[in-house]
């Protein structure tokens, strides 16, 4: 039943989807991007290299019609390791759509977004054998449709609906301050929840959404999704939904001291950073479906829960933004089941350290991965604690550029013996 209505309402959906976006490409009111491709500029209108269309952007928009293209890249070198010295670079080129129906056709609290992007390069995590990617970006070489949803609000935002097709893991285990991080499970979302096939950007899989807000700082949301263990393969373009494997379904609790539950959003913006604001959650993904313990016997259903903390430790100006922020997550699974069974990162952010005019920051950041002793190979020793630490520093240089460099420290590579020192920089291009 779930699979059929489900199917249903996307089919129609994916058909009024291809003729909007034949019309209208990226950006939007609020932020849909997160991680990597989030816009971590300073407060005010973002720039844009080729400008604002002789006025046609500003008349778009108000119209309720945002475009946004960009290129983000991480370029990597691992100044120290075990394997060659190797460079690597990891391109992501990405356009999205975003439209208010209610500025365009006066559909009040009715939206639409899609996103689309071309990416490619070399993979520095997988070629280190590292369990903490170098980079949040790095997956598979592809162009694709990533993601689209139309999306209904009630009672002043408090009660959302969404349907469509989009990731579990860009919504559901984020990190909130993923935007000033460069390596994944700090700079995208915690890094196994792959380990229950929970979705992740850019291969999205159908998805329905709802949200809750019963009282000012407080929401609950939940989705169910279809699982998909071989997106790439099944769904190349991503414009044919795919309703493979069983539903996937993944729930979070949120409490928001400081903000109004309704304005929080997966990743924060520098404008959502200002005063004493905090974001702390728990959540829980559930497979219904078959897996294979570490002994090889095969079982039904599995999970994973996490536990996140976010929150502003001191301000400048207690109305303000400058100031240090605080981070903390941790994940579990249990351990029979899952090879990377548990994750725990934290940082520290520091908002405008450096008295320029320019939006910077500086982050330091810490994760630890942990494998499950059950999947050591016969004849083998046990599983070592990955470590990795990273330190960069945000600029924003120009109002349509953004200058990332980065150290990354790693320490027990692929939960083995060895260090490796990762030096490298982020770029971002608004376009």
């Amino acid at each position: 039943m779930y699979v059929r209505l489900l199917r249903i309402a996307l089919l129609v959906c994916s058909g009024f989807c291809a003729l909007v976006v034949s019309v209208f490409s990226q950006s939007q009111q609020e932020e849909t991007l997160g991680g990597p491709d989030s816009h971590e500029t300073g407060t005010g209108r973002h720039g844009h290299l080729f400008g604002e269309w002789d006025g046609e952007r500003t008349r778009l928009e108000g119209r309720g019609v945002r475009f946004d293209f960009q290129y983000v890249s991480d370029s990597l070198w691992n100044i120290r390791s075990d394997q060659n010295e190797r460079f690597a670079s990891w391109n992501r080129f990405r356009g999205t759509a975003d439209i208010d129906f209610g500025k365009l056709v006066g559909l009040h609290d009715f939206y639409f977004h899609a996103t689309a992007l071309w990416q490619g390069g070399g993979n520095l995590g997988a070629y280190l054998g590292l369990l903490t990617s170098p980079s949040g970006m790095s997956s598979a070489n592809t162009c694709r449709l990533d993601s689209w949803w139309l999306e209904k609000r009630w009672l002043n935002q408090r009660f959302t609906v969404r349907v469509g097709q989009f990731a579990g893991q860009d919504f559901y285990g984020t990190q909130h301050y993923a935007a000033s991080f460069i390596f994944e499970p700090m700079g995208y979302t915690l890094g196994n929840l792959f380990t229950d096939f929970e979705s992740f950007d850019p291969p999205s899989t159908p998805a329905m959404e709802v949200r809750i807000v019963p009282v000012h700082n407080f929401y609950v949301k939940s989705m169910v999704e279809a699982e998909d263990r071989e997106p790439f393969a099944h769904n190349p373009t991503g414009l044919v939904p795919q309703f493979r494997g069983v539903p996937v379904t993944i729930s979070e609790i949120g409490f928001t001291p400081g903000k109004n539950a309704t304005s929080v959003r997966a990743f924060d913006s520098v404008e959502s950073r200002k005063g004493y604001s905090g974001l702390y959650r728990f959540g829980a993904s559930y497979n219904l479906g078959k897996f294979t313990t570490g002994s090889g016997v095969p079982q039904s259903g599995n999970y994973l829960l996490y536990w996140m903390a976010n929150q502003a430790l001191w301000r400048v100006d207690p109305t303000e933004a400058r100031g240090l922020d605080g981070t903390i997550a941790f994940d579990w699974s249990p351990a029979n089941v899952n090879r990377n069974n548990t994750m725990f990162t934290m940082g520290l952010r520091f908002n405008e350290p450096l008295p320029l005019s320019i939006h910077n920051t500086m982050s330091l950041g810490y994760v630890q991965n942990h494998l499950s002793q059950q999947f050591v190979p016969e004849g083998t020793p046990q599983f070592k604690t990955e470590h990795g630490l990273e330190f960069n520093t945000l600029l924003d240089p120009l109002p349509m550029l953004l200058l990332q460099p980065v150290i990354q420290y790693y320490a027990n590579v692929n939960a083995r013996t060895g260090h490796a020192v990762v030096f490298g920089f982020r770029a971002k291009v608004e376009f």
